[in-house]
């Protein structure tokens, strides 16, 4: 079994690139916070690098910036190649699956007002995702199903099992 589930921030903004055969691939290192402090008391972090494909990595590109705090579910890869001396490389990563928005480089900091905003994060609003940009296109205030026409009524007493 490989299976990887980690939390953490950005530790540079991600960056996105195509394939041949335009396949979006997203690159970013993640700072996962160790569970013990050292012998000096001080907390440490990992540094781990992530690969996110497809749609996935386009919207990694477009939302996430260093700092931001993420969860990622994924496997760890490990490749190899030669470098332009011809010396084999090993890189090992994770290859997320899934990675989830947990929140913004400033979402832990109170007193940080949100960009346009006049509130403050103690009083946040039901859509408050902090410094993310908010996507185009989305009314969250509209019904979608509205004009789908009339409801439909669903009980258990109809299921044939």
């Amino acid at each position: 079994m490989n299976k990887v589930v980690l939390i953490g921030r950005l530790t540079r903004d991600p960056e996105l690139r195509y394939t041949g055969n335009n396949t979006p691939v997203a690159t970013f290192s993640l700072a996962v916070d160790r569970g013990f402090s050292n012998q000096q008391g001080e907390r440490e972090a990992d540094f781990i690098n992530i690969v996110v494909w497809n749609k996935q990595a386009e919207n990694v590109k477009n939302y996430l910036t260093k700092g931001s705090q993420v969860g990622i579910d994924g496997r760890i890869q490990t490749r190899t190649y030669d470098d332009k001396d011809g010396q084999k490389r090993y890189v090992t990563e994770v290859v997320a699956n899934n990675v989830e928005f947990l929140g913004s480089k400033n979402s832990s900091n109170e007193n940080t007002e949100s960009k346009g905003s006049s509130k403050s994060k103690s009083e946040p609003t039901p859509y408050d995702f902090g410094d993310m940009p908010e996507p185009k296109g989305t009314d969250v205030d509209s019904n979608p199903f509205a004009d789908f026409g009339s409801s439909i009524k669903i009980s258990d007493d109809e299921l044939p099992f």
